[in-house]
């Protein structure tokens, strides 16, 4: 009969960040933007298709705070959606507005992303599946599935590292999101992974965890894998079939 005791807190945050292996930073295509291999439709397609993901993050977090009866928890989690949406009067940028900025550095129309004109159908559907699992799960769960925030500071660091100098057309305007998004990550891991360590505390528990995790690792993956079909091997959804952008609108 295999071991079912437990894993000591130090063992189960060892387990949960050796899942750092499959972040979406080893994708080929976010090899390529970081080796400056991608074109500027490609870096565009990223940038456009991103940005649903950006605008669902507070969505999600609003039902993580639904579902959460603990009045402490929500004082603390009821930030992340102030960093994303911004604070009315607050002259700093929130992130979706610092990704709207990011998206006119690298040249699209500002109305052109928010109207979802390059939003690609697998990167709703993946995205939707994110949203849909915090509206279900308990505020515990979907906690745990923020925790791909553990891996998120070196992606944005290789970020601010390389584009500079491979995509020297980007205006600098642009990069705010990434220096933002490095302080208030790792903000967001120390609350998300006590919460974590906190409450999955039995050996079914723990595995259970990082199953959460693998989940969220996969919905990454699977962003990526859209927009790498669609830019980097030119087979857009429909391709073959019709000479225009399909993709159903308003629906999550």
């Amino acid at each position: 009969m295999s071991d079912q005791r437990p894993w000591s807190k130090e063992e189960f945050e060892q387990k949960l960040r050796a899942k750092g292996q499959y972040y979406h930073i080893y994708h080929p295509f976010h090899q390529a933007m970081n080796q400056g291999k991608c074109s500027k439709e490609q870096i565009q397609g990223w940038v456009a298709n991103r940005f649903f993901y950006q605008m669902c993050i507070p969505i999600k977090d609003a039902a993580i705070l639904a579902n959460c009866p603990d009045m402490q928890t929500r004082r603390k989690w009821i930030q992340r959606i102030l960093d994303h949406d911004g604070e009315e009067g607050d002259p700093r940028l929130g992130g979706i507005e610092a990704w709207l900025r990011l998206g006119e550095a690298v040249g699209l129309d500002r109305q052109d992303i928010l109207d979802e004109k390059l939003l690609l159908p697998g990167v709703k559907f993946a995205v939707g599946a994110y949203v849909n699992f915090a509206r279900r799960a308990t505020w515990e769960e979907a906690a745990c599935s923020s925790l791909t925030e553990m891996f998120a500071p070196e992606i944005h660091q290789s970020r601010l590292d390389t584009w500079p100098e491979h995509y020297p057309w980007i205006d600098a305007e642009g990069f705010k999101y990434f220096q933002m998004r490095l302080g208030q990550a790792r903000r967001d891991v120390e609350h998300g992974l006590q919460i974590t360590l906190d409450h999955f505390t039995t050996r079914e528990l723990q595995e259970k965890a990082l199953n959460i995790l693998q989940f969220k690792l996969d919905v990454l993956w699977s962003l990526a894998d859209a927009i790498s079909l669609a830019y980097e091997f030119d087979r857009r959804p429909f391709h073959g079939v019709a000479d225009q952008s399909i993709c159903h609108k308003g629906l999550m």
